[in-house]
């Protein structure tokens, strides 16, 4: 247990040291810890999905809607062009 502290603090440094947050979806069990840490930090958030499906009412979060939440869809040539921009 240790060992996934360890790793559990090591995540929540980097995001509270990032310029910034690209949360890509569907996630794994820690995606949406690391959305609400971004969201609190007032990091700029990228919130990626191939399919849209962040605008899926049935599977939607608020937290998805929040404005300073960066929504992307496509491919990640389009994330990584949001990004930039």
């Amino acid at each position: 247990m240790e060992d996934l502290r360890e790793i559990g603090q090591n995540e929540k440094n980097a995001v509270m040291e990032s310029d910034f947050v690209v949360v890509l979806l569907p996630g794994g069990k820690g995606a949406h810890i690391v959305l609400g840490i971004a969201i609190g930090q007032g990091k700029r958030t990228f919130l990626f999905s191939r399919d849209g499906a962040t605008d899926n009412i049935e599977t939607t979060s608020t937290f998805y809607h929040l404005p300073e939440v960066e929504k992307c869809y496509g491919t990640l040539d389009d994330l990584l062009k949001k990004i930039k921009s």
